[in-house]
């Protein structure tokens, strides 16, 4: 995901099934996220047509009115959700019928789908009783299934590395409804695979994508799926689109949210919401070995071991840039990767790593290169969905991202950096 400085260039809540569901409730609405309003595009409705899925949610809007109750409700939304999520991850990595013309390579599919099925969702006029707080839970099962989030399994035994990665929506859709981002394309492309790593082990990679959503972080949902994985892993890297033409180890994430706004149209400017503030620091670091990485032949496209960040100082009411790394006693205002989810993303993952004791997990955030389409297909007006150099960038960047994360999995002696 582009930082600010780079892009401008819960748990699941309990349900009592037993209460009487009011009348708004029980009808639903019409009225459309904004992020599902985007789905009336053309481009977006092209993408459906061309990958094969638009005929996802009218299926799934007819297994949903077949529901007789919550409990099968439920089971038609996490069944839809993953299979989702399935489907996606089969089309990226060549299984099954391509299903149009679009490249496999897309993460675009994924994410229109999802919004075409979460608008199904809320507009659903059960024929049974259900409260609020039973569709928000539904639409929580929904969107964890479809990402990846809940599907997250390792093979037992020893003698197998494990990865985790974790990638992102398309995000800035205002701008130009056909963007792609790498970092979910990566993430459907990596899914359940198995990889070399540079000293030859043989390592297995789970993925999971997030929104580009403030409330969603704020909610805990990077916290609820990596606990679970963290202290079984080897290897773990969030992934974010970033600048063009690079890709970046940031090596420290800030406790700052710079407010620019996500894909619904919301902005935040605070200091990053977590669990016991009390014991929050300004900043996290890399665990990543940033120093291997850069120095590898991964692809085409320069890596670089970014190590500004901007701070207040200590006692100072003026934000400054520090080119290597945050002064004692610094209030943080932008991480190396920026103030915008991908820096939250990465603060918040060690943090977490942090707090479980796991500080020489090799662990860390790469911003890959900003994908973008070829010379004349520029226009979001005019342009294209798609052209033979935007497949083509995409292709680089997934397949670099898997050349770094196969150098990152080799054990470094030197790589403690506990956070700040």
């Amino acid at each position: 995901m582009t930082s600010i400085r780079s892009a401008l260039a819960l748990p699941l809540v309990a349900v009592s099934l037993a209460l009487a569901t009011p009348p708004a409730s029980a009808a639903g609405t019409t009225t459309a996220s904004v992020e599902e309003a985007r789905l009336d595009r053309a481009a977006p409705q092209e993408i459906l047509r061309r990958s094969g899925f638009a005929s996802l949610a009218p299926e799934f809007a007819d297994a949903l009115s077949g529901a007789d109750s919550f409990v099968e409700a439920e089971r038609t939304v996490v069944r839809y959700g993953s299979g989702l999520w399935r489907r996606a991850v089969d089309r990226a990595q060549g299984r099954g019928p391509a299903g149009g013309d679009l490249s496999r390579d897309d993460d675009r599919p994924l994410y229109w789908s999802r919004l075409a099925l979460t608008r199904e969702l809320r507009s659903w006029k059960p024929g049974f009783g259900i409260t609020e707080e039973g569709r928000t839970r539904l639409r929580d099962r929904l969107e964890r299934s479809s990402r990846g989030q809940d599907s997250i399994r390792y093979p037992a035994g020893k003698g197998v590395k494990r990865i985790l990665l974790t990638g992102f929506d398309p995000f800035t859709l205002d701008r130009d409804v056909r963007i792609s981002n790498p970092s979910g394309a990566t993430a459907l492309a990596l899914d359940g695979t198995w990889l070399r790593t540079a000293d030859g082990s043989l390592a297995r990679v789970e993925t999971a994508v997030f929104p580009v959503r403030w409330a969603d972080f704020a909610d805990g949902s990077v916290e609820r799926t990596l606990r679970p994985h963290l202290p079984k892993v080897d290897l773990f890297t969030t992934v974010s689109q970033g600048r063009p033409g690079r890709f970046d180890i940031e090596r420290t994430n800030g406790a700052w949210r710079g407010g620019f706004p996500d894909n619904e149209n919301l902005s935040r400017t605070e200091t990053v919401p977590v669990a016991d503030p009390g014991t929050q620091p300004q900043w996290t670091s890399t665990t990543l070995p940033y120093a291997a990485i850069t120095a590898a032949s991964t692809g085409r496209f320069p890596v670089y071991d970014n190590t500004s960040v901007t701070e207040l100082p200590a006692g100072a009411d003026t934000p400054v840039v520090r080119p290597d790394g945050p002064t004692p006693g610094s209030a943080a205002r932008a991480g190396g990767g920026g103030n915008y989810l991908s820096n939250e993303i990465a603060y918040r993952a060690m943090l977490l790593r942090d707090r479980l004791g796991l500080n020489r997990l090799p662990g860390g955030h790469v911003h890959t290169p900003v994908l973008q389409f070829g010379p004349g297909n520029t226009d979001p007006a005019t342009g294209a969905v798609t052209d033979p150099e935007f497949v083509r960038n995409r292709l680089d960047i997934i397949a670099q991202v898997r050349a770094i994360v196969a150098v990152a999995a080799v054990p470094q002696d030197s790589l403690a950096h506990p956070s700040s």
